[in-house]
């Protein structure tokens, strides 16, 4: 009989990982992961784990041993800790040269113009006198730790750039600005890239942001010039293979009104832009990330529909009742409905699930995942249409 498959080890406790268990049970891929608390929306599906802090090395070192690959859910990990982990005989995936780029956004930008992707003109600035000769309006960004709008400020004034400076003072992050891009729309390009070289794009989705935070997504993206969905996807791909990422890696975009694409944001793991992979491609991104980390030949990209939809299920009253009272209206309207909760508390505004729909209508399948999402935020009262 053969020996046990290798324990891959993963770092954070969030959704992302927990989406990672499904495809590794199937795969026969044993996981062990560091929580950052009891309970946490992974932990509840990994029994293997340990709590802790992913910013204490000791802590990592403990949780990996014996794990000859480790993989994230976040991008935090602080690099001097990778370095020690590889020092250890681990093989972080990615690999801290290449997470650098995901996890600080001024060096992200600074190394993407040195490779000729086209980026939003930045510079890093360090008052509101910088802020004032970069010109208004712009976009302030700390380069490390933001997210999901967090850490980002639309500036039109030299008033609305000194919370930005507040928290660079308060954290020790530096500021980048960026011009406001004039852009049609938001696309997303994820690839799946192993360290032996192969490679797996999926097809470019459209994005709708509220709030900063990644609302609804359109795979593939309508209307996108055929050329412009292959300049995104050699982009990623070049990108991937220029920092040597592996595992998976989103690459936001802007589409511009004047027909052009920018680089707007990486992401080195799976990410809320590809969550309709789940349901509509042969591969998931979560199935195709633990195949790239392990090395492994990765699987098909391809949609398995004409059209898949992804809606985010954020919190709302977190009164009004229990997620899972949204079943029974959700799949006796729709049998066809792929509903993923994330096993978190409700709290407003906070990301707790999304519903994946599919088929050859592209508006029946919008109007079909809005309002599952809506119904389970409690956003149609008792609406039973």
């Amino acid at each position: 009989m053969s020996a046990a498959a290798p324990t891959l080890a993963i770092i954070g406790g969030g959704q992302l990982a927990r989406m990672m268990a499904a495809p590794a049970l199937n795969l026969g891929l044993p996981l062990r992961l560091l929580a950052e608390a009891p309970g946490v929306s992974a932990a509840q599906v990994i029994p293997d784990q340990v709590v802790g802090d992913y910013r204490d090395l000791d802590t990592l070192l403990a949780v990996t041993e014996g794990c000859s690959v480790v993989t994230f859910d976040h991008e935090h990990v602080p690099t001097e800790h990778l370095h020690a982990l590889e020092a250890a005989g681990h093989t972080p995936r990615p690999g801290p040269a290449a997470l650098l780029y995901a996890q600080d956004k001024g060096e992200m930008r600074a190394r993407l113009t040195a490779m000729g992707v086209p980026c939003p003109r930045f510079s890093l600035v360090s008052s509101v006198e910088e802020v004032e000769a970069f010109g208004f309006p712009c976009v302030l960004k700390t380069t490390r730790g933001g997210y999901d709008g967090k850490g980002v400020w639309v500036v039109r004034s030299s008033a609305g750039a000194v919370e930005a400076f507040e928290v660079a003072q308060r954290t020790g992050v530096r500021i980048l600005a960026e011009e406001l891009v004039d852009f049609r729309r938001e696309l997303s390009a994820i690839i799946a890239r192993s360290p032996s070289g192969q490679a797996a794009a999926y097809p470019v989705v459209a994005t709708t942001q509220r709030d900063g935070i990644c609302h609804e997504v359109v795979a593939p993206a309508p209307d996108l010039d055929p050329a412009l969905a292959m300049q995104a996807q050699e982009a990623a791909l070049r990108i991937a293979k220029e920092l040597d990422v592996t595992g998976v890696m989103a690459v936001e975009l802007f589409e511009t009104n004047d027909g052009r694409i920018l680089v707007n944001e990486l992401a080195m793991r799976p990410h809320n832009t590809g969550h309709w992979t789940q349901d509509g491609a042969v591969t998931s991104q979560f199935e195709n990330h633990l195949r790239a980390v392990m090395d492994l030949p990765l699987g098909s990209p391809e949609p398995r529909q004409p059209w898949t939809v992804m809606v985010n299920i954020l919190g709302g009253d977190p009164e009004a009742g229990h997620l899972y009272d949204g079943y029974p209206h959700a799949f006796a309207r729709d049998p066809k409905l792929r509903v993923h909760l994330y096993g978190k508390d409700i709290r407003p505004g906070r990301k707790v699930g999304h519903v994946n729909t599919y088929g050859d209508d592209l508006d029946d399948c919008l109007e079909r995942a809005r309002h599952a999402a809506a119904w389970f935020a409690g956003d149609l009262g008792n609406d039973s249409d």
